[in-house]
Order: C-alpha cells, then sequence, then structure tokens
C-alpha cells in the first residue's frame, strides 16, 4: 500500500488520507481544509498526527499511513498500514464505551478516559492495510 506523499488528502468518496511513515524527517501540513473543517497533519517514520480544527483526532507511535478515515454518528473507519506495531490513540467522546474491530475481527471493548481518549496497539505489517472500525456502543 502506498503512502500519502501530499501528508494528505481528499478521497473521491469524500473520506480523508493521511500519513506517511516513510519520511526520516518531521513533514506538516496545516490549514487543509475539507467539509468546512482545517486539517492540520504532522508524520514521518516515528509518529503521525491529525488534528481538526485545533483540536485532537488521532496519533500513531511508531508513524503510519491512514487511508479513508471516516466518521459517521456512532463509528469511526479508517485503513491503516505501517512498517512495524503501532500504538493508535483517537479522540471520541469523553467516558463512553466502544467496541474495536480490526479486518472485521473483534479486538475487544474499551472506555475513553476523561478527556476521550481511546488507546490501543495494532500489529501492522507494511504492504498489508488493516481495516479499523470502533464503534460506539
Amino acid at each position: 500500500m502506498p503512502v500519502i506523499q501530499e501528508l494528505i488528502r481528499k478521497e473521491n468518496n469524500g473520506t480523508l488520507s493521511f500519513g506517511n511513515y516513510e519520511l526520516d524527517v518531521k513533514s506538516k501540513l496545516t490549514d487543509f481544509e475539507h467539509e468546512g473543517d482545517l486539517y492540520k497533519v504532522k508524520t514521518y517514520n516515528k509518529i503521525t498526527k491529525l488534528e481538526r480544527n485545533g483540536m485532537f483526532v488521532y496519533e500513531s507511535v511508531p508513524g503510519t499511513s491512514v487511508f479513508n478515515m471516516e466518521q459517521k454518528d456512532n463509528e469511526l473507519c479508517f485503513e491503516v498500514t505501517g512498517k512495524e506495531p503501532a500504538q493508535i490513540t483517537l479522540e471520541l467522546e469523553a467516558e463512553k464505551e466502544y467496541e474495536i474491530f480490526k479486518n472485521d475481527s473483534f479486538l475487544g471493548k474499551m472506555k475513553t478516559n476523561l478527556g476521550g481518549k481511546l488507546i490501543f496497539s495494532l500489529e501492522l505489517e507494511e504492504d498489508k492495510c488493516d481495516f479499523i472500525k470502533v464503534v460506539k456502543l
């Protein structure tokens, strides 16, 4: 799966893709407009981070590439790839319970903290994209 050379882009289906885990030097792009919101992405091989309107959305350590990220009412979906296992942090609704799925396999239930952070780890393989779905209960 290729990385996002332009750091962030709008897909034809209305979703966002971002991140380039192949970069050795930190790169960022600010004020990327999508559906009335402004996005900022920082990415390289050690971390990938996305903010919307100055608020945290996504972070991975080490860096990843994320494809087709879409947030619906009670669901966040995206595809992710990277060179090695990654810790993913998502900003969701505070103190709510969520189910996490990877390629339609149930990984478990987790509750967000007071700040709305949901943190989980994924085994990732370069050249393979995994579909992640996070559903609010």
